[in-house]
């Protein structure tokens, strides 16, 4: 951490300096992006395509065995970008506590969805005689998860009109925090902590969704294995991240007879023209190139019972969930059962509100219970967070054999460690294929063609610097600042900082020390550096914990792509663009980018340098609190290849210069 606050004091000073000589390259112009926003427009318009092929597909489910082979497909799809389940083991389910209330009871529930991986739940029970239907609740993006009074309240509704209804923790909420400080408490926010873990399991060819799911299957498994639970009629009902949970539960999990998510769904196309994507479980690997909108989770199931349940105010675009609910009303009529799929709107904002719960309740009763009388929610006492809790000192961690996300996450790199070495003993080219199809790096012969424009000229001391942007003729333009020297001497070097060009350009900086000697140096902005840092998200706590692109990086995500990748192919195209056999340096969070493209088509470079630049992936997975390390995960890299297998393909060709850990250290 002290070095990264010293480089932030030194990048300080080097753009003062800059700044008055103004070696901005980019201007904004009307009508077009500005240059924070040139990497998300770009991948906008993906998007929009993606979607519209998506459209297209949709519009040609025309009959029963169309929907269900559309259904099948994506299903097989959606399993496969979440790396799959572990098998089945023993549940170790107890009840810690009892608390009998007015009109309902609760149990205090613990119970292991894999070995030492505790999930901490509240069942709320009617008094009425069993076996009656039960309804799961994921809980949405509450710090105290279970302990919410929203997600309190509609549990009691349930239970007091008949339904049994059980909320549990996800990871990184209430009793389920990863992180904890000496003193056992959570260091991080929810969302903070489903993208810390998040990163890892992207590396590794997961999703944080990965281990909720598989949580609120096993959380099924243990409804069913009681004797008051009727098996057969299983709910799911969740708001916010616990409608994002409900969406994942439903599409996949045929145990769920009837949903209700809230707050949540909406469509792809309106959230990434709205607020952009979010934490790390909401985006699922290549979803967007594939065409899994959020229509399709209820498509999934038709013609299974399902509410859309929406605020007219939610950041959660109201547009986009009457898209969404058209699209499956208009299958669920295909299927013979329109009124299988409804949608409640209430005119408020984001939140599980007493309007959302009531109808929750109701369509819970209507397909669960075959009751349909109007409902009213009665005052409730509310647990406190204490009173919540189901382990004795408040987090799951700090019971005896306690593991966490982090330790399954390394077992499991750890059992790719064989694999790897194995593909790399091999043939190294066969290596290099498997690399670049997961990376998404195309062959230089396909990587496009640019055209270089100079848009001014600053002088110094021996030296000029021309303002110059690389346009290619498909993807993000790059600007750059080309050092050349009063009296070159043949040597072009390439140089990609994570802190953007002018990051070593003033006076005195390491750039003005290779010009003095003759050489030659470009320095760029690779997407998403520099002056085309995101302008989604300039001042959040994500920017300053995972990246300032993480916006943009999931959006990559979501179209099978990587940014690394994107960046890797601006590598290569500025590498040709500038002679070919050039000297390379990457810095920081550009040097992963150097080596891949360096490693992909070594004859373009005579070297290679990397300079504080992640040395191994696998930190990343282990590490609970790295930094800034988002924008160079690529799915599921850590099941073929690490950085070090890159360095080592390039032999002498490569100098590495004091590399650093997931904390940049």
């Amino acid at each position: 951490m002290k070095h990264m606050i010293a480089a932030a004091a030194m990048m300080a000073m080097v753009f003062s300096a800059c700044a008055q000589e103004n070696l901005a390259v980019l201007e904004p112009k009307p009508g077009q992006a500005a240059p924070g926003e040139m990497l998300y427009t770009s991948l906008q318009r993906d998007v929009d395509a993606a979607l519209d092929r998506r459209q297209d597909r949709y519009e040609q489910l025309k009959t029963v065995d169309d929907v269900a082979a559309y259904q099948q497909e994506l299903k097989a799809f959606f399993l496969e970008q979440l790396g799959g389940f572990p098998a089945r083991t023993p549940l170790n389910a107890r009840t810690v506590a009892v608390l009998d209330r007015d009109g309902y009871r609760i149990e205090k529930v613990i119970f292991e969805s894999r070995p030492g991986f505790h999930v901490t739940g509240l069942l709320h029970l009617p008094v009425t005689p069993g076996p009656y239907p039960a309804v799961l609740v994921p809980c949405g993006h509450s710090a105290n998860g279970k302990a919410s009074e929203a997600y309190q309240a509609g549990s009691i509704l349930m239970a007091r009109n008949g339904v049994a209804a059980f909320c549990f923790d996800p990871f990184g909420q209430g009793e389920r925090y990863q992180v904890l400080s000496e003193e056992g408490k959570p260091r991080h926010g929810t969302t903070t902590e489903h993208t810390l873990a998040g990163a890892g399991c992207i590396l590794l060819g997961l999703n944080a969704a990965t281990y909720e799911i598989w949580d609120g299957m096993r959380a099924i498994d243990y409804l069913q294995s009681r004797e008051d639970v009727d098996p057969k009629r299983i709910g799911c009902a969740g708001n916010s991240g616990g409608g994002t949970q409900t969406a994942y539960f439903m599409a996949l999990d045929d145990r769920i007879q009837c949903a209700a998510p809230s707050c949540y769904i909406t469509s792809l196309r309106r959230l990434t023209d709205t607020i952009g994507p979010q934490d790390a479980e909401q985006n699922i690997h290549g979803q967007i190139a594939h065409g899994m909108d959020h229509a399709d989770y209820i498509i999934m199931r038709a013609p299974k019972p399902t509410l859309l349940c929406c605020a007219t105010r939610d950041f959660f675009d109201i547009q986009g969930a009457w898209d969404s609910f058209r699209q499956a009303k208009r299958v669920y009529t295909r299927l013979g059962l329109p009124e299988g799929v409804d949608l409640v709107e209430t005119d408020e904002e984001h939140g599980w509100t007493v309007n959302l719960r009531l109808g929750n309740a109701r369509w819970m009763r209507r397909w669960l219970l075959e009751l349909n009388a109007p409902l009213t929610e009665a005052e409730c006492v509310i647990l406190t967070d204490e009173e919540a809790q189901c382990t004795e000192r408040g987090q799951v961690l700090l019971l005896d054999g306690a593991r966490s996300v982090y330790d399954l996450n390394a077992e499991l790199e750890a059992g790719y460690v064989a694999g790897r070495a194995a593909l790399w003993s091999g043939d190294t080219g066969a290596a290099l294929a498997r690399v670049r199809e997961i990376a998404d790096i195309r062959p230089l012969d396909q990587v496009p063609e640019c055209t270089v424009e100079t848009l001014g000229t600053v002088e110094r001391g021996g030296y000029r610097i021309e303002k110059q942007v690389f346009v290619p003729s498909d993807g993000i333009a790059v600007p750059a600042l080309r050092f050349v020297p009063a009296q070159p001497g043949g040597v072009i070097r390439l140089y990609a900082h994570g802190g953007g060009k002018q990051a070593e350009a003033a006076p005195g900086g390491a750039i003005e020390a290779l010009v003095k000697q003759g050489v030659t140096v470009v320095a760029v902005d690779l997407p998403g550096l520099g002056e085309t840092t995101s302008a989604k998200d300039p001042k959040g706590g994500f920017s300053t914990r995972f990246s300032p692109n993480w916006k943009e990086f999931f959006l990559a995500y979501q179209l099978d792509r990587s940014l690394l990748g994107m960046r890797a192919e601006s590598v290569l195209m500025l590498a040709r663009a500038v002679g070919g056999n050039v000297q390379a340096v990457g810095v920081g969070e550009a040097g992963p980018a150097v080596l891949h493209a360096a490693a992909l088509e070594p004859a373009l470079f005579a070297s290679v340098q990397l300079e504080r630049s992640l040395e191994t992936w696998t930190s990343i997975v282990t590490t609970r609190e790295h930094t800034l390390q988002l924008a160079n995960c690529v799915h599921g890299a850590l099941r073929a290849y690490d950085l070090p297998d890159l360095v080592a393909s390039l032999g002498d060709k490569i100098a590495v210069v004091k590399p650093v850990d997931a904390q940049g250290n």
